[in-house]
């Protein structure tokens, strides 16, 4: 995964802010929020998105929208960091969600495509997509 995440809410609506630091080579694999927009704003450097089928890359001050119910992912394929900030509406259990698998990404549980490495950690994967259910679907590469 790569990245530094910080959450903030959206002032006057539902709605989280989510600043992203993502190294060289880090990002999200292809996942579907059924009822969530994200908007990507690119602050500094590259990222890659892929909306649907098709991956773009964008580059500062250049913003990126997928609609609610897209496939999508994004990635950092340059050699500098690069810094974004997601709007996502509406919030849901995103900054909780996005919480628990980077902990386990930096316990070793899961792979750079959040697929578990041993049965304990799909276990906790599956616990995990439960309850988070109603905002997020992870699709296969």
């Amino acid at each position: 995964m790569k990245q530094r995440l910080s959450f903030r809410p959206a002032e006057g609506e539902d709605a989280v802010l989510v600043d992203m630091w993502v190294e060289p080579g880090g990002g999200v694999p292809p996942h579907v929020h059924p009822s969530m927009e994200e908007r990507f704003e690119v602050i500094s450097g590259e990222l890659s998105f892929l909306a649907g089928r098709k991956w773009q890359t964008a580059g500062a001050g250049e913003t990126v929208v997928v609609p609610a119910g897209t496939r999508h992912a994004y990635r950092n394929s340059g050699a500098e960091p690069a810094h974004g900030v997601c709007h996502a509406s509406p919030a849901q259990s995103l900054e909780e969600f996005l919480t628990d698998a980077a902990a386990m990404a930096r316990d070793g549980k899961i792979t750079r495509h959040g697929l578990p490495k041993s049965p304990a950690a799909l276990v906790q994967v599956l616990r995990m997509a439960l309850r988070h259910r109603r905002m997020v679907v992870m699709r296969p590469l």
